[in-house]
């Protein structure tokens, strides 16, 4: 199966959401922004983004929650597991929630943004590029 077409899977905690991509994946990355940060109650969010017409729900669907003016936030309803970033600054683009895929080792992050706000006892040591904010 070419890479374009492969498809992966994942969901939440309780299993009632759950979805599947395709394509190829892009813009791995670990996201320590302060919102990420209170949406998962974690120092950081792994994320890895595919293309939105590649991107369908499969069972149940998620609660969304408006996180910002651009962005709502995509997590079960039942279990609380965030799935999902999206931003209508990037219509064409979903943001997955790594940890959630099936197999979340096929996509690892490539970088660190949003590190001006990685909380000081969080520890780095990967070599990973970081960027303050966004990826330049």
């Amino acid at each position: 199966m070419a890479e374009e077409d492969a498809m992966v899977e994942g969901g939440c905690l309780c299993g009632a959401v759950r979805y599947e991509a395709g394509g190829t994946p892009f813009h791995a990355t670990f996201c320590h922004c302060r919102t990420c940060q209170m949406a998962a109650g974690a120092p950081l969010v792994a994320w890895v983004t595919f293309a939105a017409e590649r991107f369908r729900w499969t069972k149940g669907s998620p609660t969304n929650f408006a996180s910002s003016e651009n962005v709502a936030r995509g997590f079960c309803g039942s279990c609380g597991t965030t799935l999902t970033y999206d931003s209508s600054e990037h219509p064409d683009e979903i943001d997955i929630a790594a940890a959630t895929l099936d197999n979340p080792a096929a996509s690892p992050p490539g970088d660190h943004i949003w590190v001006r706000s990685r909380q000081p006892w969080m520890r780095c040591d990967d070599g990973l590029p970081e960027y303050q904010t966004r990826r330049e």
